[in-house]
């Protein structure tokens, strides 16, 4: 009898060990976890947190234990189109890109549910909600100023989560057509008016000018001769039916004197 329950027990154990062995050896196996250097493990223990697994080689024991990847390389989203009103009541399309990485990787897995989606979320609030606040030639003068503020007021929020924003880019401002026109025609009068004013300070400098060298040419004894001289050549260098006539001015006074005699005898 006794015979028999040794031979039994040999059985059992010569078939159920090989079977035990294996079930280590796959326990083994599934408790051997791989952290890539760009990513961090949060490991929980019957279901409490028990820390950061760093990058290489890690055991998880199944059952009692388990586990969330995070990835803590920087991230972007792309926010979405948002139709915004500014503070001055136009309407204006606006896309914005965001980039931000995982800094405590237990924070973002306890705190927040969905990280990625909540800082995208919070992104589109937070356009929204700046861009409201100023007006539109604020939006296109100060556009890295304003996204610098986005940064900073999703940095604030996101930081007890665990997220460090590194920044926010104004990707594209879309205006209503009719507003792009207005905005053309300002810049073009703007253009003109600059145009006028510079041409006229040309016209102011070229009449000092003048002036100056009607003065040189009266003070120099024949010098008004000389310029017309070089006028006149002037003229015969260039290719034109012009014809020029040139009288001696003594003449010329001679027909004034002669006329104001005359006019003088007539008023007698």
């Amino acid at each position: 009898m006794a015979a028999d329950l040794f031979f039994i027990a040999g059985l059992i154990i010569v078939f159920i060990m090989p079977l035990f062995l294996l079930f280590l050896f796959l326990l083994a196996l599934a408790s051997i976890k791989i952290v890539n250097e760009y990513e961090r493990g949060v490991r929980f223990t019957l279901g409490r947190y028990t820390g950061v697994m760093g990058p290489g080689f890690n055991i998880v024991i199944p059952i009692l234990q388990s586990w969330q990847k995070v990835d803590i390389r920087t991230t972007v989203i792309d926010v979405p189109k948002q139709d915004i009103i500014t503070k001055d009541n136009v309407s204006a399309i606006i896309n914005a890109v965001v980039y931000y990485r995982v800094s405590e990787p237990n924070l973002a897995v306890l705190e927040v549910k969905k990280y990625r989606y909540a800082v995208g979320q919070l992104a589109q609030t937070t356009m929204m909600e700046v861009v409201g606040e100023v007006s539109l030639d604020e939006l296109l003068a100060k556009r890295d100023q304003i996204a610098k503020r986005i940064q900073e007021i999703l940095d604030k929020v996101t930081d007890p989560w665990g997220v460090k924003v590194d920044s926010v880019d104004l990707k594209e401002i879309i205006l209503p057509d009719s507003l792009v026109r207005i905005i053309s025609k300002e810049a073009e009068a703007e253009r003109e008016k600059r145009a006028i004013v510079l041409r006229a300070q040309g016209e102011l400098e070229s009449s000092k000018n003048l002036r100056k060298a009607a003065l040189e040419l009266t003070r120099t004894t024949g010098g008004m001769h000389l310029r017309t001289l070089q006028t006149i050549h002037s003229l015969s260098t260039e290719k034109s039916k012009t014809l020029v006539y040139t009288v001696p001015s003594e003449i010329i006074k001679q027909i004034n004197v002669k006329f104001v005699d005359i006019a003088k005898k007539i008023l007698k």
